[in-house]
């Protein structure tokens, strides 16, 4: 009976902390295979869509501004 009320529970939406835990953890490729499920039984896939998009834009705008201060010192 305890996994019949399991199964019937909707899962939980996923806190803002977890979701940067499970996309910079997915960045640097530590990912586990249990969070990675944890994070697929997630209802919806959008906030990992967002914040995997917003961390590449923020990644690839650091990487040219750091390019852009190292070529401007030579």
């Amino acid at each position: 009976m305890a996994t019949e009320n399991r199964q019937d529970q909707k899962p939980k939406s996923p806190g803002v902390l977890k979701i940067m835990q499970s996309i910079l953890a997915g960045a640097f490729g530590v990912q586990s295979d249990k969070r990675r499920q944890e994070d697929f039984s997630s209802h919806s896939p959008l906030p990992y869509i967002v914040a995997g998009l917003l961390f590449t834009a923020g990644f690839v705008i650091t990487l040219v501004i750091v390019v852009n201060v190292v070529l401007s010192g030579q």
